[in-house]
């Protein structure tokens, strides 16, 4: 099985183990890429269709039908701001199809506070990282709902 996750965010392709955060890193909450983002007011999407499992206002869960979770997690430590800079367009438990705005994500004032804005976007509990293939050469520039990764088991 192959679960094809896009782009939730524009922005330039990084490998997850530069993502400085060791959480994120060292994949201990599972394998896939991160994006950094310019630094302006975006959309964040849903890198699959699926069920929006879980919806807080700096990070989401997307469940696909076939059991697989995708976390987007927009930018590091930013659940300390409370949701500030963070609008949610949608209600957790919903259907969302890939492609569909989830959260507007104001980096500028992310930047501002002093954290970082990188996008990381993984399969939450995934073990193997070699089971992650990051479809874009590292460093390119995405478009919101490119290809990133496609994640087999």
């Amino acid at each position: 099985m192959t679960t094809n996750v896009l782009a939730p965010v524009a922005g330039r392709a990084v490998a997850l183990g530069d993502v400085p955060d060791p959480v994120f890193s060292q994949g201990m909450v599972g394998f896939g890429a991160a994006i950094d983002p310019p630094h302006e007011i975006v959309d964040a999407v849903a890198p699959v269709s699926g069920k929006l499992l879980k919806l807080m206002p700096h990070a989401y869960i997307v469940l696909t039908p076939d059991n697989v979770g995708v976390l987007v997690h927009l930018g590091l430590d930013t659940v300390a701001l409370n949701g500030e800079g963070f609008t949610t367009h949608l209600e957790q438990g919903v259907e969302v199809s890939a492609g569909q705005v989830v959260i507007t994500y104001d980096i500028p004032s992310v930047v501002a506070k002093g954290l970082n804005p990188i996008v990381p976007v993984v399969i939450m509990d995934e073990r193997e990282p070699g089971n992650i293939a990051v479809t874009p050469p590292l460093g390119a520039h995405l478009t919101v709902g490119a290809g990133l990764f496609v994640a087999s088991s």
